[in-house]
């Protein structure tokens, strides 16, 4: 019996665009949960059905071992349709390889304070309770009224204090758990005989409008401190040039020049790591007159060109080593084999969504959403400066 996790997401979301690939905590919200059942020891595959190119790039760029990518038809990512018509988009395409015995767990990427524990410990628990079908919810302690003036779950006339009261069950909307079997009989998610598995109150946040985000980036922060990196550590920004601050695209004018184009935000973000103390800096195997008069425009501590073949892990331990720093205290944004070396030993790496395949599948590096020359070095130091707070 195998257990797949499906997690549906689109790009076509209206309350906040591209939500599932947005920064939350300084990852893409998605990878949270892909995170979480990528550990689950129970979960054997994890299926994300998408429509959206974007996304697929995101996912892709994560190289976890599990996940394989579905691509959603127009009609199950449109505006009315359920999340059960991109279950069964996904189950007649592509479910052949899926027995009706076999588990199916329902995964939403915008609950994603969700844990590798909270999947192992519900499906131990669908199992052991012999459910057809489980779902997440939290014990709502709050007290429910209608709307003509009567009390629904509470004796208004003995208040009880809150430790003493039972609460409700609600939904938390993290996961649902069935047999293929089940929901082929049913056409729903959850039927027959079901199965309540309790996570924490702070869990039944969804990711639905700006408050929502902003609230659960504090909950995450509060309650799993353990799964962010710790940005306060950062002393030393460094960023490499073509494919990071610009797009690598090769540009010339008429007479033959060569041309570089910057994007002005990821200048700003500079100028808001200089403004916390944080030092900065550039390096970068080239060796041109135009970084220069960017590196002098924004005032950054620290120029480095022409460092190839090991040259720019030589040039960070300079800095370092003039700075009163060790490699673990520096965060290094590069896109390209001449960049490994520095990025394997810095202690917070990072590169734009289009790195080659060697740089994203360093251990611990983080893949952010933007390009390069898009804005990709003002998304990490927005990343930083809000893991400082």
């Amino acid at each position: 019996m195998a257990v797949v996790a499906f997690v549906p997401v689109r790009g076509g979301s209206k309350s906040i665009p591209l939500k599932n690939i947005r920064n939350f905590c300084g990852r893409p919200l998605i990878y949270w949960n892909l995170k979480a059942l990528e550990e689950a020891p129970e979960v054997d595959h994890v299926v994300v059905a998408t429509d959206s190119p974007q996304i697929r790039e995101v996912v892709e760029s994560f190289a976890f071992s599990k996940v394989l990518l579905f691509d959603r038809s127009a009609e199950s990512a449109s505006d009315t349709a359920s999340t059960e018509t991109a279950m069964f988009d996904y189950l007649d395409r592509d479910g052949s390889r899926w027995t009706d015995k076999d588990v199916f767990v329902l995964a939403q990427a915008t609950s994603p304070l969700t844990r590798r524990e909270d999947f192992s410990g519900a499906l131990q628990h669908f199992y052991e309770g012999g459910f057809d079908s489980l779902l997440s919810c939290v014990r709502f302690k709050r007290f429910f009224w209608t709307a003509d003036g009567q009390s629904k779950n509470y004796d208004y006339r003995q208040r009880p204090r809150r430790q003493d009261f039972d609460g409700e069950w609600m939904e938390n909307g993290a996961f649902y758990v069935s047999t293929i079997a089940a929901i082929r009989a049913s056409g729903l998610r959850i039927s027959g005989h079901i199965g309540l598995f309790e996570m924490p109150e702070y869990t039944a946040i969804e990711m639905d409008e700006e408050d929502d985000w902003l609230m659960a980036e504090q909950l995450m922060r509060k309650h799993q401190p353990q799964l962010l990196p710790d940005y306060a550590q950062i002393r030393l920004f460094l960023t490499d040039v073509d494919g990071v601050l610009t797009d690598a695209g090769m540009y010339y004018s008429e007479e033959g020049d060569e041309l570089k184009k910057f994007n002005t935000r990821d200048g700003m973000g500079l100028q808001l790591l200089k403004a916390q103390g944080i030092k900065t800096g550039i390096v970068t195997s080239e060796d041109t007159r135009m970084v220069d008069r960017r590196f002098k425009k924004l005032g950054l501590d620290h120029l480095y060109q022409g460092k190839k073949h090991g040259g720019k892990l030589a040039a960070a331990l300079d800095i370092c080593e003039k700075e009163g720093l060790d490699l673990s205290q520096v965060a290094y944004i590069g896109d390209d084999v001449n960049c490994l070396e520095l990025l394997s030993r810095v202690g917070f790496p990072a590169c734009p969504v289009d790195a080659v395949d060697k740089v994203k599948a360093i251990p611990g590096i983080r893949v952010f959403t933007k390009k390069g020359g898009e804005g990709v070095v003002r998304e990490y130091v927005e990343a930083i400066l809000a893991g400082r707070t």
